[in-house]
């Protein structure tokens, strides 16, 4: 047998074993009807999304419609997810972003940035700065990914001749991509799973500023220090000692679209429109209008005939909408977990008697390990972040700060080239040079655990300044 084929028998054999245990009746006294068959279908689930190759949303459907169909949450909770704010904030700055492409902003604001540096340290930190900054543009890795490729290929053409520094660069772009997405609440789709999660199982809702707030320091954080990482485990001493000279002029000769000169109408216009959406979401305190309302002005402005950039029907084809069933889907089993008592009974055993943060330091661990087993970053979060929840409570510890702790640390995911969609489409680039699976292991055994310390610095000394106490309140 293969290794997938080995991978595959073992999950159902693990998954049909648990669901055995759960039928028998006698097992798991004080474990309710509703509960069990909770448990069965996210187990199942769960053990589909790591041993199958089967559409992650294909799973969570499927799953989805069995907790309906078996009476443990209504049609309408299910359907209802759909509506949530939060996926209508993701299809609108999805719109935005497309929006922005069709412009060209990206590559000005790029030109604009690495064009001043001056050294290997230099370009790598400015390079960083910028992908920090698209997190407020784009929505998800993988469209950040997909808007920064065009600017790492014209780099890596000026570059040509400094093999090093390439892949270097090449193992930067997806790095950063993927550890600066905290920094927005649009920045990942396990961000509005963990926001749902959190206001069903708690009634604390976390709204696009305070995320802000807590997020944006840490990916400042994170992506510099990832920086630093990638020079000193990519090049040499003799390859950060040599100069760097990058024009806007070279990146022009490998863009299609202006990066320097004139601003068009449409890239104003744009640019403005893009400015003021960012503003009213981060000052929803004062005018209390909801960001998905906001976002949504933003998407009928960016698509409308005379102020537009784009059209609406091309802007809603760059909208992952697998993603959102699988959002919605997720959203559903978080509510069955929760409402039928299942995630309580399955961390009622856990010890709870421990130090809040050694509680933290152990789901920081977790979360962090856990792209090795389940692959997709919304999986992770709708296994882990119902659970962490659930455990937090009995714990004493503030479960927004675990919950944020989880999937914060959940954005790392850079062990394997199929850990993470960014890190697969940066590793395959045909006729230019990028990294291995072992310059990717080297990376992941420095990175990792120094992810897993600030993580759990900002949990614990710099989330309580900004309002997230450690303990419950």
């Amino acid at each position: 047998m293969t290794s997938p084929q080995i991978r595959q028998a073992a999950a159902l054999c693990v998954a049909l074993s648990i669901c055995a245990l759960l039928v028998v009746p006698g097992n798991f006294p004080g474990l309710g009807g509703d509960a069990r068959l909770t448990l069965a279908v996210f187990v199942l689930a769960t053990c589909a999304w790591i041993g199958t190759p089967i559409d992650d949303t294909y799973i969570a459907l499927g799953a989805g419609l069995a907790l309906t169909v078996t009476g443990v949450i209504s049609s309408n909770t299910l359907f209802g997810t759909l509506g949530d704010p939060t996926v209508w904030l993701l299809i609108c700055a999805f719109v935005l972003a497309a929006a922005v492409a069709r412009t060209g902003l990206a590559g000005r604001a790029a030109a604009f940035l690495v064009s001043g540096a001056r050294s290997v340290r230099q370009l790598a930190h400015l390079t960083t700065a910028a992908l920090v900054v698209t997190a407020f543009a784009v929505p998800a890795t993988s469209g950040r990914a997909a808007l920064a490729l065009p600017v790492f290929l014209a780099l890596a053409k000026v570059l040509a001749d400094r093999k090093r520094l390439v892949v270097m660069l090449a193992l930067l772009f997806p790095t950063v991509i993927l550890l600066s997405a905290v920094a927005t609440l649009i920045g990942a789709g396990a961000h509005l799973i963990t926001v749902s999660v959190l206001w069903e199982a708690t009634g604390n809702r976390v709204g696009f500023t305070q995320w802000l707030l807590l997020g944006l320091p840490l990916a400042v954080a994170s992506s510099h220090l990832a920086a630093e990482v990638v020079l000193l485990t990519t090049t040499r001493r003799a390859d950060r000692r040599g100069p760097v000279r990058i024009t806007a002029d070279d990146i022009q000769r490998h863009s299609e679209q202006p990066v320097t000169g004139p601003w068009s109408s449409a890239e104003s216009r744009c640019l403005l429109l893009l400015a003021t959406v960012v503003a009213l979401w981060c000052s929803e305190p004062l005018h209390q209008v909801p960001p998905a309302v906001v976002a949504l002005i933003g998407a009928v402005v960016a698509s409308s005939p005379a102020l537009g950039t784009v059209h609406l029907k091309d802007a809603l084809k760059t909208v992952p909408w697998s993603l959102l069933l699988f959002m919605a889907a997720t959203m559903a089993m978080g509510v069955a977990l929760a409402n039928s008592g299942a995630a309580k009974w399955l961390v009622a055993g856990l010890p709870v008697d421990v130090e809040p943060w050694l509680f933290l330091a152990l789901v920081v661990a977790v979360s962090t390990a856990a792209h090795l087993i389940l692959q997709s970053r919304s999986a992770r979060s709708s296994v882990l972040v119902p659970l962490v929840v659930a455990a937090a409570v009995g714990a004493g510890v503030n479960p927004v700060a675990a919950a944020l702790a989880s999937t914060a640390a959940a954005g790392f995911c850079h062990t394997l080239p199929a850990s993470a969609k960014p890190v697969t489409l940066f590793a395959e680039i045909p006729g230019t040079p990028t990294y291995t699976p072992r310059d990717l292991l080297r990376l992941s055994g420095v990175l990792a655990p120094l992810t897993v310390a600030l993580v759990l610095l900002f949990a614990l000394a710099v989330w309580p300044l900004l309002g997230v106490p450690v303990l419950k309140p």
